[in-house]
Parts: structure tokens; sequence; C-alpha cells
């Protein structure tokens, strides 16, 4: 168990290459039970290969190197799944539901490691699940191929938090949203905290990620160049310019 003053996520070093092309340099970030932390960063920047690496999920011509620490304990070496066992859980970009299966047995597959474990009460988490997104309750019959795009996110994330992750990846969970759609995800986002798990949010929509978040990083060409407190960094110039635009002062 990690002590009271530890990091939840304490990741020194992070590299990753695709063959001999590197993807990711020398990254470090920390994450506190609780806390919200945003990547952010244009196309290409490197943040899906972080949160890749960070499962040890990067493809067979990947490779990683430097530490990453769970709750203290290293994880670096470990494959997926025991990832997901110590308390890991990642949303993909592309949610990567079963399109075929009802909104419910998406999520029984998202407990099925504890089921697997013979945890006690894991079907409980479906309730607290359904209570966080009321609309997948509704549609909990319906097949997960006939939402909308707002609910696929809503079941993506509620799947990753059956397995009562300790830390949740979320790789760019406004892609593709219509804008108001992308104001209710961020609210349950940052209604998440209350929780205690941990968030690390990709994003390339850099003015929602930084209003939502504690702390966050700029990562350009694989590269962290800026970070800081979230509000230090929607004030920052370099960010205004590059990603928040003439708009930076807008509420989402």
């Amino acid at each position: 168990m990690a002590e009271a003053n530890q990091p939840l996520l304490q990741v020194e070093g992070l590299s990753a290459r695709y063959g001999k092309v590197p993807a990711l340099a020398s990254t470090s970030l920390t994450l506190a039970p609780g806390g919200i932390v945003t990547v952010i960063g244009a196309n290409g920047a490197g943040k899906s290969t972080l949160l890749n690496a960070l499962m040890g999920a990067l493809p067979v011509n990947g490779s990683e190197s430097g530490s990453v620490r769970l709750g203290g304990i290293e994880v670096s070496g470990w494959d997926v799944a025991r990832r997901v066992g110590a308390g890991m859980s990642l949303v993909p970009e592309k949610r990567e539901l079963f399109a075929s299966m009802s909104v419910k047995d998406n999520l029984l597959l998202g407990g099925f490691r504890r089921y697997c474990a013979r945890e006690a009460g894991w079907r409980d988490e479906m309730d607290r699940v359904y209570a966080l997104f009321p609309r997948l309750a509704e549609r909990r019959h319906q097949q997960a191929g006939t939402l909308s795009g707002g609910e696929r996110q809503m079941l993506a994330v509620g799947r990753a938090l059956m397995a009562r992750p300790r830390v949740l990846l979320l790789d760019e969970p406004s892609l593709g949203l219509a804008p108001l759609v992308v104001r209710e995800i961020f609210r349950i986002v940052a209604g998440l905290r209350d929780t205690g798990v941990g968030i690390l949010l990709v994003e390339q929509n850099a003015r929602a990620a930084l209003q939502v978040a504690d702390h966050g990083y700029v990562l350009e060409a694989g590269e962290v160049v800026l970070s800081g407190p979230a509000r230090e960094l929607e004030g920052n110039p370099r960010v205004i310019e590059s990603y928040l635009g003439l708009g930076a002062g807008k509420r989402v």
C-alpha cells in the first residue's frame, strides 16, 4: 500500500520507441489520489503513446524505458493484465465497445477480472456506475452500437470504472462530440474526483481540460515543454497562443 503522502502515480524518465523511432522522451509526472492531471498537445505530440506506455500496451514494435510507480510499487515491465489488476484502467480514444452487446453486458465485461478473482460484491459496482450515468441505466438493455456519441463515451468510462481502478487514464474523451456533450462529459470527469480515483486526462481540447484539472503538462514532439498548476497554464502566453486561441477566457 502507498503511504499517505506518496503520489498515487509517479512517472520518471518514461521514454517510448516504435522500432528505432522515438515517440516519447524522458517524461516525468505525478498524480495524487483524487487528483486530475491533464496532458495537452497537438495531434502527434505523443499523448496516446504516453498512455499506452503507462498501461504496458505499446504495439509489438514498441518499447518503453523509465520508471512507473503505482502506489509506490514499480510496475514497469508488467503486462497490461497485471497493471489492470494493480488498479490502472484505460479508456481508449476509440472507446472500443462491443457494439452488438447491451450496455449492461459491456459493463459486466469491465468487471470480469474482479469476477475471476471472486471479489465479493463486484456486481455492486454496476449500481454505482448507473448512479454516475443515469442515462446508461435507462439504456441498460440497448445495444451499445445504437447509443449516441456521448452515451458511448459514458459507457466506455463506466466500463473502466467496473474494475474499480485507482488510476483512470482517459484518452481524448471529447473527441468527435458536440460542444454541449463535451460540457457534460467534463462535468462527469470533474465529479469522478469524489470517488477518490486519480485521473490522467489526455486531451486536444486544452481549454476544457485545463478548466477541470488540478495540474497540467504540455507535450510537444514527445517531450514535456511546460508544466504547472492548471490555472497558471491557462494564463501562460505560450499555451494561449498555441492551444487556447482568442477565446482563452471562455468557459466550457
